[in-house]
């Protein structure tokens, strides 16, 4: 999708602090950190949201979670923990319309929503 930012990305367009790559998966620090680990997991092949995702993309999703889990062990998160999000559609917060997750951690994060926790 050419006007894909994060498309721009896995195609070498846009310079990321990449920390991670596989033949479907690309991980990259963000450039807004909202954690002192803030890294970018997403997979190369442009999917605009999760309501996207079709039943044959299951191989991939467990590949995006099991590339999150794996570098929240390499950033030493693994044991304190750390959040993986992933945002879906305007309301939801979404910004960028490629699929990627959030995996955030390195201090103590707050509640997402006031008040509860889960």
């Amino acid at each position: 999708m050419s006007d894909c930012i994060f498309c721009k990305i896995v195609e070498g367009i846009i310079p990321s602090t990449k920390v991670y790559e596989s033949a479907n998966v690309l991980a990259f620090r963000d450039i807004m950190p909202a954690a002192p680990v803030h890294i970018l997991v997403i997979p190369k092949r442009h999917i605009p949201t999760m309501n996207d995702v079709l039943p044959e993309d299951g191989g991939l999703i467990a590949e995006l979670v099991q590339t999150a889990a794996s570098l929240a062990k390499e950033e030493g998160i693994d044991e304190s923990g750390y959040r993986l999000i992933n945002n879906c559609n305007a309301d939801g917060g979404q910004t960028a319309y490629h699929l990627h997750f959030h995996l955030l951690g390195g201090r103590k994060l707050g509640a997402l929503v006031e008040g509860h926790s889960s």
